[in-house]
């Protein structure tokens, strides 16, 4: 079995690009060796020093380019025009489109992962360019396509309600904290505190700066914290300025919380771990998630979280964390609150965390992918 992968929104760039999607194409590509016997893989990609050594296993065989694909318009005119010549010349047995669109003209069989459909639940917190190109092409390639993969049930109910896929060629397949996310040890935390000049207690919120991720209603929360006399802490908002941001920071300057919101900008990989297990509580009360990747990872550095009882989140936190209305500040504030002055609840939903993280699985993830691709060949 041949199997090509269109690979191009892997991305090793210290921006959010390289976060959600392409974190997920990263542990595929790192995991598919494992478990694929005989089968070899064409990966298409961005060409870079990284993304080589990950595809140097002999199960692969690189197509790499050195076009910007990182600019929308330059990826979407590569996967419509130049993928389908380039599937013509290596006749794989079936193309897994790893980015919510499939090329029109490619007739094989297709297997074609989305990670939710935001962008027609809520078109309005995109950018005009990226909801018009996904709701143009990404629900007709859904529908084409042999099999759809998602990243969770609520992802697969949502392809299935709002573009008209059959049930049974739709398949969720759960995401996994990476190993890098564990507990740190007490000193290894006292010494992040100490160089960022963080206090023992703070509230974290990582992930891109968008208004999908409903990161107003946390400084809105956490302004309700002061306001009630719980000062001895502060709120950090980690994460790389994404699109329709600077809300955000007028409402910061707005409440008054200019000394009390530290904002890191992005956050690389070998520092995300620490500033997990450093956090008192990481709030994450998203507006709408295909699955909610940072809730496990904080989980599974043994920091309890609040989120939002909205779309996939729900299944990842399960009973090991606090889930509340995305809407409500006050049972925002009021969870936050909980969580900072209770200890040993804050200790139990902890230990809760930790073991549910335990749970989930790349190697999982990579061996249920393989078995879509036997499903459809075999069909």
């Amino acid at each position: 079995m041949r199997v090509a992968l269109n690979a191009q929104l892997l991305s090793t760039a210290a921006t959010y690009r390289s976060a959600g999607i392409s974190r997920v194409i990263q542990h595929l590509l790192t995991e598919l060796p494992a478990v694929a016997d005989d089968n070899r893989f064409i990966v298409y990609a961005p060409d870079d020093a990284p993304t080589r050594d990950l595809l140097s296993d002999p199960h692969y065989s690189a197509r790499l380019t050195r076009l910007p694909v990182h600019r929308p318009v330059v990826r979407i005119a590569w996967e419509q025009t130049v993928l389908p010549v380039e599937l013509a010349r290596a006749r794989p047995n079936l193309l897994h489109a790893l980015g919510f669109v499939s090329p029109l003209v490619w007739q094989g069989p297709t297997v074609v992962t989305t990670y939710d459909m935001s962008f027609m639940r809520f078109p309005h917190l995109f950018n005009r360019s990226n909801r018009t190109y996904l709701r143009t092409f990404c629900p007709p390639s859904l529908r084409r396509a042999d099999r759809v993969i998602t990243i969770s049930e609520h992802a697969r109910r949502e392809v299935i309600e709002l573009c008209g896929v059959r049930p049974d060629r739709v398949k969720a397949i759960l995401l996994a904290a990476d190993a890098r996310f564990r507990p740190a040890e007490p000193d290894a935390i006292d010494a992040f505190r100490e160089r960022h000049g963080l206090p023992a207690r703070f509230v974290l919120y990582l992930g891109t700066l968008e208004p999908r991720k409903n990161v107003e209603a946390v400084v809105r929360a956490y302004a309700q914290l002061r306001h009630k006399g719980s000062d001895d802490h502060v709120l950090v908002l980690a994460g790389d300025r994404g699109w329709q941001y600077r809300p955000i920071f007028s409402l910061v300057q707005e409440l008054g919380l200019e000394p009390y919101v530290r904002f890191p900008g992005y956050v690389p990989d070998d520092e995300q771990a620490l500033w997990y297990s450093s956090a008192t509580v990481f709030a994450f009360p998203s507006l709408y998630e295909g699955f909610g990747l940072p809730l496990l990872e904080a989980m599974a550095c043994g920091t309890p979280v609040v989120a939002s009882r909205s779309s996939s989140l729900p299944e990842v936190v399960g009973d090991a964390g606090v889930l509340v209305d995305p809407a409500s500040i006050e049972e925002l504030s009021m969870a936050m609150s909980r969580l900072l002055e209770d200890d040993t609840w804050r200790q139990s939903l902890a230990a809760a965390g930790l073991a549910r993280s335990r749970m989930f699985s790349w190697r999982r993830m990579a061996t249920e992918t393989v078995q879509v691709y036997r499903d459809v060949l075999g069909a």
